[in-house]
């Protein structure tokens, strides 16, 4: 991929949240800012920073998204909704993973293991779905193949993992599973009011696989009203070329502080784990990882520039505590519509929580004024 070009404007005109290369600012090292408090950097180019790039297109999105507020792109009516899709558009937490990992178990020919749904919740709550910690646990309890030698449990889980997604797949492009109630008039008053709706495959859980087979059962004529964003799109976007791309070096600044975010971030997910065992808690912890986070934060930054709209004008509509996270990183509203797996999980920095689409939970309208809020 060729390195992009810029245009850079006298320092003293640049925001202090813009982040340029080096090799453009003739510098070291990059002009890195953060908040200090939660160690996050963001890139922000001004109104005047000029991204040279042979899509016109492209061009509008970048001063779109990160237009300033006394910028026309910037108005108070403006609304974009992102959505998750898995528990969003369905909910695949709970049903279709116990149902994958069965089918798991019994394409591998382990007759001896079968999870209910009382076994799967128990199993969820005291692994924090951690979905090798889950097998670990659960074959302890009932016993290992005993053909199995010792030294290849890890190979083996390995192994059902690989045979649970297969038959997550196939339950998902089956199309036994619904839509949740009330998507599909959303998305149709989302369009009818003007707003537009984009759809985020490219951090699905489980995967582009299975994300896009549940966009299709939107059906042709309301998916081509929408933008899916997947890994290509995400790559292709400003801020996925700036910070994704290959033509793009980060400094030994940068990685120190990558690394120290990591080490901070595994910390913290032991304790709060720890924390939550003790008080019997059912919570979603955020096991979200420095570098998939980042993937989530390029994939609602380029939404945004999809949507033509600034990030604080969009409301991301998220099924897990991951998305939330990064939305609260950039600065984009977040509400959360709760699946069978979330229904008692807790959200606090999402604008609201909400349980199904439609009146009086999940409305453009609500969306407006939560946004506002």
């Amino acid at each position: 991929m060729r390195a992009a070009a810029f245009e850079t404007p006298p320092l003293s005109t640049l925001r202090r949240s813009t982040i340029i290369p080096a090799t453009v600012c003739g510098g070291s090292s990059f002009f890195n800012s953060y908040n200090s408090n939660k160690c996050a950097l963001t890139i922000s180019p001004p109104a005047s920073y000029s991204y040279r790039h042979k899509s016109k297109h492209l061009n509008v999105r970048v001063n779109a998204a990160n237009a300033p507020s006394d910028d026309p792109y910037n108005s108070t009516n403006q609304l974009a909704v992102l959505l998750e899709v898995e528990g969003v558009l369905m909910d695949v937490y709970r049903d279709c993973q116990r149902e994958a990992f069965n089918l798991a178990f019994k394409n591998m020919g382990l007759d001896c293991a079968n999870w209910t749904e009382p076994i799967y919740l128990d199993l969820v709550r005291k692994c924090f779905g951690g979905e090798e910690e889950m097998l670990t646990l659960y074959f302890n309890k009932i016993g290992w193949p005993t053909s199995l030698p010792t030294n290849e449990k890890g190979s083996f889980m390995k192994r059902v993992l690989r045979e649970k997604q297969k038959a997550l797949e196939d339950i998902v492009k089956s199309k036994s599973l619904p839509l949740r109630p009330g998507v599909e008039e959303f998305i149709d008053e989302a369009h009818n009011d003007g707003v537009p709706v984009i759809v985020l495959a490219s951090y699905s859980r489980n995967g582009e696989n299975v994300a896009m087979p549940i966009i299709e059962r939107l059906g042709e004529d309301r998916t081509s009203k929408m933008k899916i964003v997947g890994k290509a799109e995400v790559e292709q976007s400003f801020y996925g070329q700036l910070v994704l791309g290959k033509g793009v070096a980060s400094s030994l600044d940068e990685q120190l502080l990558n690394e120290a975010r990591k080490a901070a971030s595994t910390e913290k997910q032991k304790i709060a784990k720890e924390v939550a065992s003790v008080l019997k808690l059912s919570v979603d912890i955020d096991t979200t990882s420095s570098e998939n986070l980042q993937k989530i934060v390029a994939a609602l930054r380029a939404g945004a520039e999809y949507a033509e709209v600034p990030v604080p004008n969009c409301v991301l509509v998220a099924g897990s505590l991951p998305g939330v996270v990064a939305a609260e990183q950039i600065g984009m509203p977040c509400v959360v519509l709760r699946s069978k797996l979330t229904s008692r999980a807790e959200f606090p920095s999402a604008k609201a929580v909400l349980d199904s689409f439609g009146a009086p939970d999940l409305t453009i309208s609500r969306l407006r004024r939560l946004r506002s809020s």
